[in-house]
């Protein structure tokens, strides 16, 4: 999967359903999209929170080599907008300083931010005995289909869990299949959890979870 910004709890529940997971960082940079953003839960229903990136004659770029702009929403606009959203949330003063710290660090490069608030957030919720792997540090290539099948041959797998978007383009390949690898997509059904502002919204970034929830946040995950 491609390193999320503040990923949805689905994120988790498909790191916690596998025994190595693959940080997906050897293609592009797609602007404006779950790479740099996710979505809160706030008084008027759900609210974009993005980290801004320099994208300026880059429409190539990949994404480990994408870099945090110092124009645009900074850290601080980010903690300022978490904080009066959560600041009443049972657990929010719990979880807070570890992920404003991650913010504060002033990280550069915007997948090295992103792997680092999965492996908090990994922390947080106590998944343990996970395998992590960045693809651009393999010695894998092709695209797509092709490209995730030289990961998995690479690292000696013989069974796939995908996310169920990928599964048009994984069955037209083909490419599976003929390396003998077992493909299994892992559709989530989302709980339903404690919130505030009233009626549940679902697909809200694991803040949402972590800070409402606390310690019971695995279960639900689950």
């Amino acid at each position: 999967m491609q390193p999320t910004f503040l990923p949805w709890i689905g994120y988790f529940a498909l790191i916690h359903e596998v025994d190595t997971f693959v940080f997906l960082d050897s293609v592009q940079f797609a602007k404006r999209s779950w790479q740099q953003r996710n979505q809160i839960k706030t008084a008027s229903g759900a609210q974009w929170i993005t980290m801004p990136v320099a994208s300026s004659g880059l429409r190539e770029q990949f994404i480990k080599d994408t870099l945090i702009s110092s124009e645009g929403e900074s850290a601080k606009k980010l903690i300022n907008s978490l904080s009066t959203n959560y600041v009443k949330a049972p657990y929010f003063k719990r979880y807070s300083d570890a992920l404003f710290a991650e913010f504060h660090a002033e990280k550069s490069n915007l997948c090295v931010l992103n792997m680092s608030l999965i492996r908090l957030f990994m922390m947080l919720l106590s998944i343990e005995g996970k395998t992590l792997f960045r693809s651009s540090e393999l010695p894998v290539s092709g695209a797509k289909a092709n490209l995730l099948v030289s990961i998995c041959q690479h690292l000696g797998f013989t069974r796939y869990v995908s996310a169920p978007g990928s599964k048009e383009y994984i069955e037209e390949s083909g490419a599976f299949g003929a390396a003998g690898i077992e493909v299994e997509y892992f559709a989530y059904e989302h709980p339903v959890y404690q919130q505030l502002y009233g009626n549940f919204l679902p697909y809200m970034s694991i803040v949402d979870l972590l800070f409402n929830e606390g310690e019971r946040s695995l279960a639900i995950l689950q």
